[in-house]
């Protein structure tokens, strides 16, 4: 298997945009363990069958399911070039587990690269989100306009919507458990040695060349 990457990073940090960009650059699957259970429910695999009965009784579903979906995923032929995870490990004991799994094929974390933000930042570039209801392309009140006020660039469409939890409220404190949830995972993936600090503040296109630097230099 090619390289394993760990995109860490809060709410609004810009995860889903780069891993978009990664596959593009480098042919890597993004793997998020919520598309991952909803695919293994509606295919009706052993783990996916145990998966379902966990959510209809409104559970959450434990590591090991979680792990299960994983490994099947990762047996198949399309993540021979490297993948991405994204929403796992959240937790320190998931990243031993997601450790133990991946040395069952020879395989480890090749990466965990953290965006790193400034929380009052943060809230700013959250907050001001929105997204065409039509198509979901995605702007910003300060960053994104529009290039015609109220009309979609991409599809035309007059329908915007803005998610609920995105007040500056909500942001604050979805970043403090952001942190407080993250700071094992770092502490581990730097033991390990493979943590890269990434500043996520910058430029979309900077912070691309940075990470395609990173995944240059851990795939070599």
């Amino acid at each position: 298997m090619g390289p394993v990457l760990i995109l860490l990073g809060p709410p609004g940090a810009g995860k889903g945009t780069q891993a978009r960009m990664l596959e593009e650059d480098f042919g890597l699957i993004q793997l998020s363990t919520g598309d991952l259970l909803r695919a293994a429910v509606a295919a009706g695999t052993e783990a996916g069958v145990k998966a379902k009965a966990v959510m209809e009784a409104g559970q959450l579903v434990s590591d090991a399911i979680v792990l299960a979906v994983l490994k099947d995923r990762m047996a198949e032929p399309d993540v021979a070039k490297g993948i991405i995870l994204d929403g796992f490990p959240r937790t320190a004991g998931q990243a031993a587990a997601l450790d133990g799994l991946l040395a069952e094929s020879g395989g480890k974390v090749t990466a965990a690269i953290s965006l790193e933000v400034e929380d009052e930042a943060m809230v700013e570039r959250v907050s001001g989100r929105y997204t065409c209801a039509s198509c979901g392309e995605g702007y910003h009140d300060q960053f994104k306009q529009p290039a015609k006020a109220g009309t979609c660039d991409k599809c035309g469409g007059t329908g915007f919507k803005r998610r609920a939890d995105d007040n500056a409220e909500t942001v604050r404190a979805r970043l403090q458990a952001y942190h407080a949830e993250t700071a094992p995972l770092i502490a581990h993936y730097d033991r390990l040695s493979v943590l890269e600090r990434v500043p996520a503040m910058g430029s979309i296109t900077g912070i691309r060349a940075r990470l395609a630097e990173i995944v240059g230099r851990v795939a070599a």
